[in-house]
């Protein structure tokens, strides 16, 4: 079993910056595909960004130059930095992992473990 837990959401104004964190426990944890989505109020859970356990990734095209994903296998953490933020991204946001370690589809089905999510409020 996959545990995961988000942290570094906050509140910032429109142009301002944020790094999230995701913490992973769990056996295969840094094997795994992981993934950032996000979901505002009255609207469907989206996908961010996925990353391999190889490293390469896969950007939504609304956060591509904006935000960049990472991971630390050895510490078992993910990141999300966040730059340029715009009233647009505020939402909840929820890491995920992925049984399937080459996966970099950006939708929920295709990912198995879930986080409870942080949220991250930008102002204009």
């Amino acid at each position: 079993q996959v545990q995961l837990v988000e942290s570094g959401g906050g509140s910032v104004q429109s142009g301002g910056s944020l790094r999230l964190s995701c913490a992973a426990s769990g056996y295969t944890s840094s094997t795994m595909a992981l993934a950032w989505f996000r979901q505002a109020p009255g609207q469907e859970r989206q996908g961010v960004a996925t990353i391999r356990r190889d490293g390469s990734t896969n950007y939504a095209d609304s956060v591509r130059g904006r935000f960049t994903i990472s991971r630390d296998n050895a510490k078992n953490t993910l990141f999300l930095q966040m730059n340029s933020l715009k009233p647009e991204d505020t939402a909840m946001y929820y890491c995920a992992a992925s049984k399937y370690y080459n996966e970099y589809r950006l939708r929920v089905a295709s990912y198995n473990y879930w986080g409870q999510g942080t949220q991250v409020t930008v102002s204009s």
